[in-house]
């Protein structure tokens, strides 16, 4: 057997034998089973999977997506996340081309005129290369962020991206995440005080009215739902 297939067997294994296991449980089982060869995902909205990654890895690597397209605090809450962790190794996947070049090749405000191609330039392409660099990646995707994601399992095999996938909060409530940065202190955003929910690139991200769904500040008045990241 290849590799790959390897990795998926056990990802298929490993969705049935976690299918109920703690965060603390997922994360675990990834440290045992891959070592240094996996990768925790933020989009630095807040650093609860980074806190709970750190205690069973403190020098684990964390994906950041540098779009370009960034608002200051959220940079600011990468950076204060390094100064936090010292440990940890920030891996900022970058496109292949700056903000001007796209502009240059495609005209100004892609992400107006065509979200879903600007997202692919900017997102799922360099998360795909980045992502060849290791064997399993760790989301902070849950089943109540939106229908496109009901039925995250813990641990599944990432087709798209060829590698383990591990979803270690998939089913915690929004009470228990909250929870869990009030209880532990965790890093947040500055923007979610302020009714930014669900944290993107700036041009595509506005505020939430109270009693909203969350992800309705992702590319409001488009029927885009999804990066293309995880669905």
């Amino acid at each position: 057997m290849t590799a790959t297939a390897d990795y998926k067997t056990l990802a298929e294994r490993a969705s049935q034998e976690l299918a109920d296991a703690t965060a603390d449980e997922a994360i675990r089982w990834t440290v045992d089973t891959f070592g240094d060869d996996f990768i925790v995902a933020s989009n630095m909205q807040d650093a609860v999977l980074i806190d709970l990654a750190t205690k069973a890895k403190s020098d684990v690597d964390v994906l950041f997506l540098e779009t370009g397209y960034h608002f200051p605090e959220t940079i600011g809450t990468r950076d204060a996340v390094q100064a936090v962790y010292p440990n940890v190794k920030i891996v900022n996947a970058q496109a292949e081309q700056s903000v001007a070049e796209q502009d240059a090749e495609y005209g100004e405000k892609l992400h107006d005129r065509d979200p879903t191609l600007c997202c692919n330039l900017r997102k799922v392409v360099p998360l795909r290369k980045t992502l060849g660099n290791y064997s399993a990646w760790v989301t902070g995707v849950r089943r109540v962020d939106a229908p496109t994601r009901a039925n995250t399992p813990i641990v599944t095999w990432d087709d798209r991206n060829g590698l383990v996938k591990i979803n270690p909060i998939a089913a915690w409530t929004d009470d228990e995440f909250n929870g869990y940065i009030h209880e532990h202190g965790i890093l947040e955003n500055p923007l979610v005080s302020i009714g930014y929910l669900s944290i993107g690139c700036a041009p595509c991200t506005a505020r939430v009215a109270p009693g909203q769904d969350p992800r309705s500040g992702r590319w409001a008045g488009q029927s885009k739902t999804e990066c293309g990241l995880h669905g």
